[in-house]
């Protein structure tokens, strides 16, 4: 999800801090000894670990040529039923693969769990970071800051549920407009050199230059598609004009709402500057064809807590600790009844959680900081 500096007026303290990544939330966050900090990890014997994180290009290579010929035959018919209503379940679907299965590739191949192989990590991403957006310097970076002091406020540059709530932005990101505005004007103003502060606090200097690079390459690219609709424009194509952007940048706008409704529920309504899993990231089961959709990574506490385990693995280890985890919400229908529960309690009482009951066989909740962090409400 993307980043933002949205600053919230006050902390549950009383003092003023912000989520951008240099002001005092980041001195807070240093101080509390919420920074770089030892996580909770449930017990796995080392010898099953060890295999679930076993890599392979078996499983990556098959889901990827699958994700490849998709692109190619929902965009052949498409434009072969150009002009009928027979285009329109073509282009959603197209919409989809594009939009928003391409965010679960970038994650994964970012991490370099996909596959076993190097370069096959660092295509796929650098094709995924473009169709969604992302430059693909800025966010390695980023989500390697993500997994380091998960929602930490301060630290952590992809917090999407901040506070105070703003629900209407939340509802449009269902269709990206903003979202695919605003990560153009990043791009754009990384080709034109400039990168922010915050960007500035997680990527080392010397990578600097390459964020500059990919973002112009992206921008060339997104010029060119535009270049091509208006040549079929201007040669009489009348609305064939328009595919050019079907096939290409459109996608992130029209085909997010997969992407947005699961990463909406990844975090949402948990905690904040805690340092066990379990109380700020959200494990749902869903169908298959999500699934596939976002590589497994509905695993999300199991993916936080060993994130060097390849997506394919996450069932299983899913399995492995299950017995150590709160219970996963059953459904994504489910899941967004309890998050949005407690989204509106957040609206009213600053400092509110959800924090879900652990089974017996469980270790209990790492919640020895709390004293040194803002005092919160639970359920």
């Amino acid at each position: 999800m993307t980043p933002s500096s949205d600053a919230r007026p006050e902390s549950p303290t009383g003092a003023a801090h912000d989520y951008s990544l240099t002001g005092p939330s980041s001195r807070h966050a240093v101080e509390a000894g919420l920074v770089a900090a030892e996580w909770y990890h449930s017990d796995v014997p080392r010898k099953v670990m060890k295999q679930l994180m076993q890599r392979s290009d078996g499983p990556a290579i098959r889901d990827t040529l699958l994700w490849v010929a998709l692109h190619i035959a929902l965009a052949v018919g498409g434009i072969y039923f150009w002009g009928s209503w027979l285009a329109a379940p073509f282009w959603l679907a197209y919409g989809v693969i594009y939009g928003s299965a391409c965010d679960s590739r970038w994650h994964e191949c970012g991490h370099g769990t996909a596959f076993r192989t190097r370069w096959m990590n660092d295509v796929v991403y650098h094709i995924a970071s473009f169709q969604v957006m992302r430059n693909p310097v800025n966010w390695r970076w980023s989500h390697a800051r993500h997994h380091t002091d998960t929602i930490i406020v301060g630290r952590d540059p992809e917090i999407v549920w901040m506070h105070p709530i703003k629900l209407g932005l939340k509802a449009l990101a269902y269709v990206g407009i903003v979202d695919a505005w605003q990560s153009l004007k990043t791009l754009i103003r990384n080709a034109g050199g400039t990168l922010s502060d915050d960007e500035k606090d997680y990527i080392p200097e010397s990578e600097r230059p390459r964020a500059i690079f990919w973002a112009r390459i992206h921008v060339a690219i997104y010029a060119l598609t535009a270049l091509c609709a208006l040549v079929i424009l201007l040669s009489g194509g009348g609305w064939k004009a328009v595919i050019p952007f079907l096939l290409i940048g459109g996608p992130r706008i029209y085909g997010c709402w997969h992407m947005v409704m699961m990463g909406l529920l990844q975090h949402g309504g948990l905690a904040e500057d805690v340092l066990d899993h379990r109380l700020n990231s959200r494990t749902v089961y869903i169908n298959p064809i999500s699934r596939w959709i976002y590589w497994n990574m509905n695993y999300h506490v199991e993916h936080h807590m060993f994130p060097m385990v390849p997506y394919h693995a996450l069932p299983a280890l899913h399995a492995v600790i299950k017995d150590d985890l709160p219970k996963p919400d059953p459904s994504i229908w489910a899941a967004y009844k309890d998050m949005m529960q407690a989204i509106m309690r957040q609206r009213r009482e600053p400092g509110y959680y959800l924090k879900r009951d652990l089974p017996e066989t469980a270790r209990p909740y790492l919640e020895t900081l709390h004293a040194a962090v803002p005092e919160r409400v639970m359920a």
